[in-house]
């Protein structure tokens, strides 16, 4: 019996949208073409844009130009998109190679199927390309990135409610998720009124978790250098373990181990190598939000007051000057030809 305090999915008619449909039935006929609208590519959708709109807010504070953050955003979300579905693909081989299967559901993103691990990857490629092209620094749009990214995939996860897919195992507790039959996913043999692991409330819950206590983290020791991205890998490939171990899609296995927990305990490992690394070559604040040579001045000219030091621009050209009076020993420097 269906508990009381259950989570129902959503109806078919909330998880494609017929926009062309709706446009005739209040009186426009002459709109002809059928428009299917997701409501998880709107889900994908709305997560891009809080998580432009929240990395601009934290590359604006840092120095940076506004709004330059679209223009890594025109790199990264491309790759993104193609690098999470083809990890995504490769990782449920089932559900895309086999005798009649369409070989178009590959590209048909909009339907569902997207893997945080594979975007990532291809994201900072991404954003590796945009921080040429813009003149930023890639650690510095990487750790203003990192809330943003939680809670873009926060978004992304309330997608995975509309598809009704990525459940976990059988429960019994009073949140457990409602699942419509038939499901591929759903074991032979489970009663009709069995409910599952709400898998994608857990992470939703947990990424926004993440936000906050990375913007708590940021604000009382100020993590930059690609530190605060370390946290993110950390926070999420924790979590991702878990919520992982109790899903119940089909993935791909190695040493009787989901490929995608593998992948979550890689990206812990990596945040750590991060911190640790960074750590130790940059002991003071970036100067600057733009590597050397590409500065941005607004028209108000605000100097910055912070002090850093010499092991921070060991490398990249940079002299080592306080925030305060780089502007005049910079313009002595020049005079003096030093």
């Amino acid at each position: 019996m269906i508990l009381p305090l259950s989570i129902p999915s959503p109806p078919d008619e909330w998880r494609v949208f017929n926009l062309g449909q709706w446009l005739r039935d209040i009186g426009l006929t002459w709109f002809g073409f059928d428009v299917n609208i997701y409501a998880y590519a709107l889900c994908i959708l709305a997560g891009i844009i809080v998580a432009a709109w929240l990395t601009n807010r934290r590359l604006v504070a840092r120095g940076a130009e506004p709004w330059l953050t679209l223009d890594v955003v025109l790199f990264a979300v491309p790759l993104g998109i193609i690098g999470g579905r083809i990890y995504h693909v490769l990782t449920h081989p089932g559900d895309y190679f086999f005798d009649g299967a369409d070989l178009w559901a590959i590209v048909r993103v909009w339907e569902g199927g997207m893997a945080i691990f594979g975007a990532l990857i291809g994201g900072a490629i991404g954003v590796w390309i945009g921080c040429r092209v813009t003149g930023l620094r890639f650690w510095t749009f990487a750790d203003a990135l990192a809330p943003g990214l939680l809670l873009a995939q926060a978004f992304g996860r309330l997608g995975n409610w509309f598809n009704q897919e990525l459940f976990g195992l059988p429960t019994d507790l009073p949140w457990g998720l409602e699942i419509d039959r038939p499901n591929s996913a759903i074991p032979i043999g489970l009663p009709e009124d069995t409910l599952f692991h709400p898998t994608f409330l857990y992470e939703i819950i947990w990424n926004l978790a993440g936000v906050a206590v990375m913007l708590l983290l940021d604000a009382r020791i100020r993590m930059q250098w690609g530190k605060l991205l370390g946290v993110y890998l950390i926070w999420y490939g924790v979590g991702r373990s878990v919520f992982e171990t109790i899903r119940l899609d089909p993935s791909e296995l190695f040493l009787g181990i989901r490929v995608n927990v593998w992948a979550a305990w890689a990206a812990v490992v990596v945040g750590l190598v991060i911190i640790i690394v960074q750590s130790r070559r940059h002991t003071g604040l970036e100067p600057s939000p733009y590597v050397p040579g590409r500065e941005w001045t607004p028209e108000a000219g605000v100097d910055s007051q912070d002090v850093y030091t010499d092991s921070d621009d060991e490398g990249n050209g940079a002299p080592a000057v306080s925030g305060a009076t780089g502007q005049a020993a910079a313009t002595s420097g020049s005079s003096a030809g030093s």
